[in-house]
């Protein structure tokens, strides 16, 4: 009897322990977003079974169905595209497959800014140059001397124009010259940069490194080592950097072990938080405010019409509020990524505009004046890299290149520049500054009868679709026609730098309207009569999986 009693102690022993870690689990598991996006295995697996193909000409052309005139209308037009680029871009392509020989980066974008199944044709017949000899004002100018005006906004750089950078680097320089690329020792100007960036963070300590992704790494491993806990929360959709699993899923060798990436705007998601021991920190990306829980949109996954975004400045604000309560109760590091979104929606960044605290903060993009930077600004107990009690208990950050003299004279001049009467006009009124825009430019597109639409967060604007469609990703090579640079995700990301005038924009407005109305013309908006969303996705699967059998037969 002793001994069934003591098995059953055990049973039991065993049972409370193993009940609370599957409730955990469980709760884990439905914190996860419902898409592959939130099952990073999942995903990777699923992507190692794609397999890969391309259309020929005749599937090209007619991959929806379209009747025969219409596809005649498809080809004459793309015809019309090959010959303008070839003609109007010649030495700007000449440049770029040149050099896209050795450059690996051109390689990688070349081939998906639009979906695979279409790249090699059009590769073969619509080429572009990646290659600019001037900026000035909202304007590049290529090889060619075509101006364009800019919506790329050098991947969120550029936030008041590239005259300004230039500016900046130029007095930076200037400033820091007499003292030259000497590493190790600081230049004067540090000091000055170190209380500027603690009054704008709110935060106590500041550190440099050279790059956004080398910012977020550092304020990671800082939480790692003051919490020792070694897990990471960050959510569906966000980036935060290329480096180990933190960007997990498709594109990473790796598999997930220390990230775990959950649903934005979730319940579920603070109840994770909530009740683990093993989270250490929370990454915030402020951009995911226009698209939760959705990757960055690009045109290399177009292939239908289902794109979608919206923003709402106050829900997103109590989703923060709400985290920043659950970091606060359980001991766990809040860190807003403003490496993107920095100082682009207001001289406080995402902390100011949306009234929420953090514990640490990372810059980068456009702090640096147009040079390379990143920067990690937090509290102080969790920036020191050492402990006082244990000597060999350290948590090493160095790099070669942080706070490089230059960089440092350009981050200056930028932050003088922040208070001049010009820049803070340009913040006054820039939410309702841009939602006019953006309703004028839907208003056009609607007006137009055409099947696009935009959302925005304040001037970074993504291109979403209300008509079912296979080729909406050509609309990038019409804008372009048109004269408006965009970046090699396509109309997925329009950046628009803050000194864009009223008159600039209309005049964007206006090409982007007739590069729209230009391919309605030329047939690419037009298909069969049933064909929808749903019957796109069923289509592609369908043909994946005969593919995939066709490649093992």
């Amino acid at each position: 009897m002793e001994q069934t009693f003591a098995l059953s102690a055990l049973a039991l022993a065993a049972l409370a322990w193993t009940l609370p870690r599957a409730k955990r689990r469980l709760e884990l598991s439905r914190a996860k977003h419902r898409s592959l996006a939130g099952h990073s295995r999942m995903a990777k697996r699923l992507a190692g079974f794609i397999p890969g193909y391309a259309y020929d000409e005749e599937r090209f052309f007619n991959s929806d169905a379209a009747p025969a005139e219409v596809v005649s209308r498809r080809r004459i037009g793309f015809k019309r595209l090959s010959e303008t680029f070839a003609q109007r871009y010649a030495k700007s392509i000449a440049m770029t497959a040149r050099a896209r020989e050795g450059i690996s980066d051109l390689q990688f974008t070349g081939s998906y800014r639009v979906p695979f199944q279409y790249s090699p044709y059009l590769r073969e017949h619509i080429k572009t140059g990646s290659f600019l000899q001037a900026s000035s004002g909202v304007e590049v100018v290529d090889l060619d001397g075509n101006a364009f005006y800019d919506l790329t906004g050098s991947y969120g750089v550029n936030v008041f124009g590239y005259d300004f950078y230039r500016d900046c680097v130029d007095e930076g320089i200037a400033l820091t010259h007499q003292l030259g690329p000497v590493l190790g020792a600081y230049h004067p100007c540090v000091a000055d940069n170190v209380e500027r960036l603690k009054a704008i963070s709110g935060l106590d300590e500041v550190s440099f490194h050279m790059s956004g992704t080398e910012a977020v790494m550092q304020a990671v491993r800082l939480a790692r080592y003051h919490t020792k806990r070694k897990h990471l929360v960050r959510f569906c959709g966000a980036y935060h950097g290329w480096w180990e699993d933190v960007q997990p899923g498709i594109g990473n060798p790796l598999p997930p072990r220390e990230t775990y990436t959950l649903q934005e705007m979730d319940a579920r998601s603070l109840q994770v938080l909530r009740t683990r021991k093993d989270i250490a920190c929370v990454l915030i990306n402020p951009l995911q405010a226009l698209h939760p829980n959705k990757g960055a949109p690009g045109d290399s996954q177009l292939l239908d019409s289902a794109r979608s975004a919206g923003y709402d400045r106050a829900a997103y604000a109590a989703w923060l509020q709400a985290l920043r309560e659950v970091c606060s109760e359980r001991g766990i590091v809040l860190i807003f990524d403003e490496v993107f979104l920095g100082f682009r929606l207001a001289p406080g960044g995402a902390q100011e505009y949306f009234g929420v605290r953090a514990d640490m903060v990372t810059y980068g993009k456009t702090l640096g004046g147009g040079l390379p930077v990143g920067v990690v600004c937090g509290k102080q107990a969790l920036m020191k890299r050492f402990r006082e009690e244990r000597p060999a208990d350290i948590c090493f950050a160095r790099g070669t290149f942080n706070s490089h003299p230059y960089v440092m004279g350009a981050m200056k001049v930028f932050l003088d520049r922040l208070e001049t009467p010009a820049v803070k006009d340009i913040y006054a009124g820039l939410d309702e500054r841009w939602n006019a825009r953006a309703e004028r430019f839907n208003a056009a597109l609607q007006g137009a009868g055409l099947p696009v639409r935009v959302a925005h967060m304040q001037s970074i604007w993504t291109v979403f679709y209300t008509e079912p469609s296979r080729y909406n990703w050509m609309l990038q090579f019409y804008l372009r026609e048109q004269g408006l640079a965009l970046s090699w995700v396509g109309t997925g990301r329009l950046i628009f730098s803050l000194n864009y005038s009223d008159a600039d924009f209309d005049e964007v407005t206006q090409r982007f309207v007739k590069a729209a109305q230009t391919m309605r013309a030329e047939g690419w908006w037009e298909a069969d009569a049933a064909l929808t969303n749903k019957a796109i996705k069923r289509g592609l699967l369908k043909e994946m999986l005969q593919q995939a059998w066709g490649s093992k037969s």
